[in-house]
């Protein structure tokens, strides 16, 4: 399998656990750096089969070095839960997904691929500026009273 084609996943798929690892993996350098805490705390592999019912799973690799989750929105599709796993960043990956997401949407017939990085994330937001999104705006998690995350747009 080329290790850079992104492949969508099912709900029957055997192998979801894998997505959780790499999610945990990929997103433990949040832990203590990032407020609230990221919900990937809350995220079992039932949630992950659900999100392949209710939107789009897709992963690079076997076992999976990348994900995306793709969640429809009126207006635009929404990237959540993107990550690839340390040692295959810088091969490509994360712009290998993204351009399936960009892909889907105009498939969709939807204008924007939209995503969140939360506000302590500069790496995140220069990476996603690189990939051609833009800041659209900030928004708070429910409960603070400054902004959590800013929101990031494609045009496709």
């Amino acid at each position: 399998m080329d290790l850079t084609t992104p492949v969508r996943r099912h709900a029957d798929d055997p192998n979801l656990g894998a997505i959780l690892d790499l999610l945990r993996a990929g997103f433990a350098y949040m832990d203590g750096r990032i407020h609230p805490p990221s919900s990937l705390h809350r995220m079992d592999v039932d949630d992950i089969r659900l999100h392949c019912q209710t939107g789009e799973v897709w992963t690079v690799g076997t076992p999976p070095l990348a994900c995306m989750f793709l969640t429809y929105k009126p207006g635009g599709l929404y990237v959540g839960k993107l990550c690839v796993a340390e040692k295959a960043r810088g091969r490509g990956l994360a712009r290998a997904l993204i351009g399936v997401a960009q892909g889907r949407a105009r498939a969709l017939n939807l204008p924007v691929v939209e995503l969140q990085a939360r506000v302590e994330l500069t790496e995140n937001h220069t990476t996603f500026a690189r990939l051609g999104f833009i800041e659209v705006g900030r928004t708070a998690h429910a409960g603070y009273d400054r902004p959590t995350s800013v929101t990031m747009r494609l045009r496709v």
